[in-house]
């Protein structure tokens, strides 16, 4: 039986400012080695959700039970701060012992590290993304439509690389690309 690492049970919510349920008793897992995937258009819930997962918001009812996660955000230039190199910010949240090793996987440059984040390409900048997920050591990656800045082809040799990760993580993939969620997930919920 697979180690579950994040569980959403019956949740329930709604925005202050509104009357209607976003979520209602809406419940889903993810277990080591899976990928799971929340589709659907703008709107639906989708950042809320890993809104909820982080704790930034509670559920008005239900319960999230979740290991330690880490998020790889839907733009990478907005998710590095434009002054600093990206192994300084790296550092900030995460131990970089090893960084080396886990660059190679992901077949990024350890020279790219020292620059700041305007000087690197967008597959280049979220694969920088991804390593900095990686080494904060989480059992869930919370990838909040990670390749949508991206070309088709960097697309899925990103994703790609997050899947060779599968055997010490779940993740949790937020997208509305149809193709791509049945490409790479076990699961694939649809909010409307």
């Amino acid at each position: 039986m697979q180690k579950r690492l994040l569980s959403v049970e019956n949740i329930s919510f709604s925005y202050p400012s509104s009357s209607v349920l976003l979520f209602e008793n809406f419940s889903l897992h993810v277990d080591m080695g899976e990928v799971v995937t929340v589709a659907g258009p703008s709107g639906s819930g989708k950042s809320t959700l890993l809104e909820l997962i982080t704790s930034n918001i509670r559920p008005q009812s239900g319960k999230i039970t979740r290991e330690k996660v880490s998020q790889i955000f839907q733009d990478p230039y907005t998710s590095f701060h434009p002054t600093y190199s990206i192994l300084n910010q790296i550092e900030d949240v995460a131990d970089v012992l090893g960084y080396e090793v886990l660059c190679k996987k992901l077949d990024l440059d350890t020279k790219l590290l020292s620059e700041k984040p305007h000087r690197l390409s967008g597959g280049q900048l979220q694969r920088c993304s991804i390593l900095r997920a990686l080494l904060m050591k989480p059992k869930v990656i919370l990838a909040d439509e990670p390749t949508s800045a991206l070309d088709n082809i960097t697309q899925l040799e990103v994703m790609k690389l997050l899947m060779q990760f599968l055997d010490t993580v779940g993740i949790l993939l937020i997208t509305h690309d149809k193709h791509l969620a049945k490409w790479c997930s076990d699961r694939v919920i649809e909010l409307k």
